[in-house]
């Protein structure tokens, strides 16, 4: 039984985490990949703030949970997510993003965020980063956990099936991958051009360890499947698949294509903010 109080608290770190990610969006003069970051940002929440053994204060700690955001496009969200948990400062992201010379870029970079665990942006290669952590670590002797969210697009990837199937042989019980199942690509849905499905038994034929969450939105989901985790310390991978929508909670965003990517004018800031407004007045209620 999840606690509904650390639900309502995650909900409301979530809710303001979108808030501060789409006034970014609505000052920065480029575009930003709003679609996924809204997708994925209730898993991102509930893992910085909940699931990982992460702070600023564990930065040099051995056995503090790694993380990789394979997914470098959705720099942004996990900023915005950091920034909660006090990495750093989120004017500051709001001042210098996409900035050159910046620290927040439009992928994450390892040499201007060293708290990172890898830079990343060409798709595919975070899991195969992610393995070799994980099997660092058990050569080590440590007990963290490895955690990398993918976007399930990027799972067309050859590199990331040769990595889960390395994974599986090599028995890492310590890694665990978190795929943002969208459903959407950049200019097309998933199943009516690659077709993953049956997607989560792909996972299982590999050897994996597989629990969906049916609403990768809903906090009380994502919460519950993630403190169902086995410990590290097993022999089989785990993937968490959860089910989730592009551009989700601002109306005009949801499911669109166009929304990969893009930016907000002072006007479709307005209506965003207060759909998530009055998104997060009826998950208070309903709590």
């Amino acid at each position: 039984m999840t606690d509904k109080k650390e639900v309502m608290r995650l909900q409301e770190l979530a809710y303001q985490a979108k808030y501060d990610l789409c006034k970014l969006c609505g000052l920065y003069s480029g575009s930003i990949h709003m679609g996924g970051d809204m997708s994925m940002i209730d898993v991102l929440t509930c893992l910085f703030q909940h699931t990982m053994r992460v702070s600023p204060e564990l930065a040099q700690n051995p056995e503090r949970d790694r993380f990789i955001l394979s997914k470098g496009h959705g720099a942004a969200c996990m900023y915005v997510v950091m920034a909660q948990k006090g990495f750093f400062e989120y004017q500051e992201i709001c001042d210098t993003y996409g900035k050159v010379g910046s620290k927040f870029g439009q992928h994450p970079c390892k040499t201007r965020l060293p708290m990172l665990d890898a830079s990343t942006g060409s798709l595919g290669h975070g899991l195969p980063i992610s393995v070799g952590l994980a099997a660092s670590g058990r050569q080590r002797g440590q007990t963290h956990r490895v955690f990398c969210m993918m976007g399930d697009g990027e799972t067309c990837e050859g590199s990331v099936w040769e990595a889960a199937m390395t994974g599986h042989a090599l028995g890492l019980g310590n890694l665990v991958a978190v795929v943002d199942r969208n459903r959407q690509l950049m200019t097309s849905f998933s199943e009516g051009s690659i077709k993953l499905d049956p997607y989560a038994d792909k996972w299982r034929a590999f050897g994996w360890n597989v629990i969906e969450i049916p609403d990768g939105n809903d906090m009380n989901q994502i919460v519950e499947a993630l403190d169902k985790l086995p410990a590290s310390s097993g022999s089989k991978p785990t993937a968490v698949i959860a089910n989730t929508v592009k551009g989700k909670g601002i109306s005009f965003m949801e499911r669109q294509i166009k929304w990969h990517a893009g930016s907000l004018n002072e006007t479709d800031l307005a209506i965003a903010l207060s759909d998530l407004d009055a998104a997060m007045e009826k998950q208070r209620k309903e709590l």
